[in-house]
């Protein structure tokens, strides 16, 4: 499993999650994404870990991604990289800004939803 950080990223904060991956930055972007609203990391059901995106866990992780269930929904798995919040799938679903801080997220997150959670049927 390989992971890489930028050497000028600031410190991670005491107490938050650590995030895996191709991170850039203690906002949770990475190389894939890292526009301004690109501030979450979600936590993977297949190993528990956070990861910036997709893209990350499949570049870094030794296994396949698996989907958070729809019955899970009340799990926190959503890590907010402004604040550090962790929210609920249901919460994260929602919203398109952090229920905590009032951060924004990136609404085009939505194109990836079936990456991350089973879609209702």
């Amino acid at each position: 499993m390989n992971e890489a950080t930028t050497p000028s990223a600031p410190s991670r904060e005491a107490g938050r999650p650590h995030v895996r991956g191709l991170v850039v930055d203690d906002m949770t972007r990475c190389v894939h994404y890292r526009t301004e609203v690109d501030i979450v990391a979600i936590r993977f059901a297949c190993c528990g870990e956070y990861y910036p995106c997709h893209l990350c866990h499949a570049d870094t992780a030794d296994h396949p991604a698996e989907q958070w269930p729809v019955a899970e929904r009340d799990r926190e798995a959503v890590l907010c990289g402004a604040c550090g919040a962790e929210i609920t799938i249901a919460a994260y679903l929602a919203t398109t800004e952090c229920p905590e801080c009032g951060a924004a997220f990136n609404e085009r997150c939505r194109l990836h939803t079936h990456l991350y959670f089973e879609t209702e049927v």
